[in-house]
């Protein structure tokens, strides 16, 4: 799917959300809307602050900030593997995470992905071990219908400061990080100094803290 114009981003930010239904399957309230914005259409996957469920190890009604920040992390990386991502606060159930819905095969995930499609989730499994991803699912891993692309989505449960990690993917243990998914990861820890772009972007999504400790694991 081809990157979203400024006019979409814009219907993301102002446009009506109609809700089209309920994604059932998780513990949070999760739903699917369509944007309704000037002339434009967009189908969207919302999800409240209102809906999360308290957890006893993350801050709680910040689910919906740290999908964002997952958004904004993969696209200073250049990654390109989280849709878009926006916090809305006009929403039939009040702020929350909006996300650009993408299109996929529910019956081909992780579990039954050929060898050659195994074999391009490195990018994941290193995203997850710089946000530390504590919930890391096959189903959270989706392959766009007709452009094949990658994307990873569900990532509410990340950027805590402590130890984390929980995945399915450990097809790279011990392996060696590519060259070029590694000069990504080097650009990173001058992005989240204080006077640059990216550390004022993820501060109202997550505490100092936690950006520290994100700094410290591209490092690692």
């Amino acid at each position: 799917m081809p990157p979203l114009t400024d006019q979409q981003k814009e219907a993301f930010a102002k446009g009506n959300l109609d809700l089209k239904g309920q994604f059932t399957l998780g513990s949070n309230y999760t739903f699917l809307v369509e944007i309704e914005y000037q002339d434009s259409r967009l189908q969207a996957v919302y999800k409240p602050i209102r809906g999360e469920q308290p957890l006893w190890d993350f801050p709680v009604n910040s689910l919906a900030a740290r999908e964002t920040a997952a958004y904004l992390l993969s696209e200073a990386l250049g990654w390109d593997i989280v849709p878009y991502t926006t916090l809305r606060q006009e929403a039939p159930f009040g702020e929350g995470s909006l996300q650009q819905y993408i299109p996929y095969n529910p019956h081909y995930h992780y579990f039954n992905f050929r060898a050659a499609d195994k074999k391009r989730l490195d990018v994941i499994c290193l995203f997850d071990l710089l946000v530390n991803n504590a919930d890391r699912k096959g189903s959270h891993i989706l392959l766009e219908t007709g452009t094949k692309h990658l994307y990873a989505i569900d990532q509410g449960l990340c950027f805590h400061e402590e130890e984390k990690l929980r995945t399915v993917i450990w097809d790279f243990a011990g392996q060696a990080i590519p060259p070029h998914l590694l000069a990504a990861l080097q650009t990173l820890p001058p992005q989240l100094e204080p006077s640059a772009s990216l550390y004022p972007a993820l501060r109202p999504l997550l505490s100092p803290a936690e950006i520290n400790a994100l700094s410290q694991r591209t490092l690692a």
